[in-house]
């Protein structure tokens, strides 16, 4: 199957949601005026695309239409569409890997989001490119997450860096850049604590175990990817913006999308945020991580 067939499947619910207002509002041939644009921004508000992001969508619709660029409804689609595609430039949405010796990814997100299964799944998606994976168990705090992780490092043929349930997350993290460096490793991913007792400690803990890779290998990490549930709709956004306060977010691995009827939520990220969405989860299984490709996105979202 193949990306855009998978997120046709993965956007049904969103689709059914968004679609069916659309075709109520955009019949064939209808001139567009402000009573159309007025129905089209609330039934994109209704798909969690976001206020901000609406209101900006629709300026752009309004401008099409007074410029005289689009005249009837069944133009509005292809011209959002358009835009859309245009606010994530494909080099925002590649892996930053390093220059030389291993690319170090940490991975954030609260428990509960589909982290653990993100990480597997990417590390699954580099090997498959023919990368050596090395995946980290730095979430030590959650019972049965160093256990969780190991089974998905042995099913999909990575190699685990771990200590015991509730070691020091930092002394897993080290002993994995050390690991990565002298195995020849070509990535390593960093699990790190999904919930603590208050925020802070987790906030804390992630500065910490960035602190670490920042000495152990130059310019790690190249990356952090937080992982967001995207069946959660606006409180996703919510999630990376206390995120971002802390550490430097530089992508994002929406997961759920396959269960989700909030799907817009991927545009509303961009916009709210200014953090591409990376990756997108798509199933259950280990195969099911796409990197985010938005022409794919826009197509299956607004498909027939």
């Amino acid at each position: 199957m193949g990306l855009f067939d998978k997120l046709k499947r993965g956007l049904a619910k969103t689709r059914d949601k968004i679609g069916a207002g659309f075709r109520s509002i955009l019949p064939f041939g209808k001139k567009i005026d402000e009573a159309v644009l007025n129905e089209l921004e609330d039934t994109m508000l209704v798909s969690d695309i976001g206020p901000t992001a609406t209101a900006e969508l629709i300026d752009s619709v309004r401008k099409a239409w007074k410029k005289g660029k689009i005249s009837e409804t069944q133009e509005i689609v292809e011209h959002l569409k358009s835009v859309i595609v245009e606010k994530w430039p494909e080099g925002d949405r590649t892996l930053n890997y390093a220059p030389q010796g291993p690319t170090v990814v940490l991975v954030a997100g609260i428990n509960g989001s589909g982290k653990t299964t993100s990480i597997a799944k990417l590390a699954k998606l580099l090997s498959n490119q023919g990368k050596k994976v090395i995946v980290a168990a730095a979430d030590t705090y959650r019972a049965a997450a160093v256990e969780q992780l190991t089974v998905w490092a042995d099913r999909i043929g990575v190699q685990i860096v771990k200590h015991q349930q509730g070691a020091d997350p930092g002394a897993v993290a080290y002993d994995a850049c050390e690991a990565a460096v002298a195995r020849n490793a070509d990535v390593l991913i960093v699990d790190t604590a999904g919930r603590l007792h208050t925020q802070d400690n987790l906030m804390r803990e992630l500065s910490k175990i960035q602190k670490v890779v920042q000495k152990k290998i130059e310019g790690a990490p190249h990356e952090v990817l937080l992982v967001l549930d995207a069946t959660i709709g606006q409180n996703a956004i919510l999630q990376a913006s206390q995120f971002s306060e802390h550490v430097d977010v530089s992508g994002i691995v929406l997961s759920k999308l396959d269960g989700s009827a909030k799907g817009g939520i991927v545009i509303g990220i961009r916009d709210k945020l200014n953090v591409p969405v990376k990756f997108v989860g798509l199933g259950e299984t280990e195969n099911d991580l796409e990197p985010f490709d938005p022409q794919a996105y826009v197509d299956a979202m607004f498909a027939a």
